[in-house]
């Protein structure tokens, strides 16, 4: 695949830093100019002699999954916050730049992302 094909493929990107991982929202497209995500878990990693390493774990969700995952999110994160109400945000989220008053994802409209 040449850098052409390469650039065109990722169409856009949000770092999320959490601590000691960060998080990557990549919005890419397939051949056929459909877009889909992927989601990567990068970790900063220690070896015995001071150098260090990223240890990355991704997710790839297509268009036709968005929804059901979005729902399965939205359930999971709502079960969390019924059950264990008392969770406070970490300093660092505190000072990101979120305007909403909301942790809702249900107001992320993903299937635009398709279109």
């Amino acid at each position: 695949m040449g850098d052409f094909e390469k650039d065109k493929e990722h169409v856009f990107s949000k770092p999320v830093r959490a601590g000691k991982r960060t998080y990557f929202f990549d919005v890419k497209a397939t051949r056929a100019n459909e877009f889909y995500l992927t989601i990567t878990e990068s970790k900063k990693k220690f070896q015995d002699d001071g150098s260090f390493f990223f240890e990355k774990h991704k997710v790839f969700l297509y268009k036709e999954d968005f929804e059901k995952f979005m729902e399965g999110l939205q359930e999971t994160l709502d079960y969390i916050r019924s059950n264990q109400p008392d969770i406070t945000p970490r300093a660092e989220e505190n000072t990101n730049h979120n305007t909403g008053s909301s942790n809702s994802f249900s107001d992320v409209d993903f299937d635009s992302l398709g279109s």
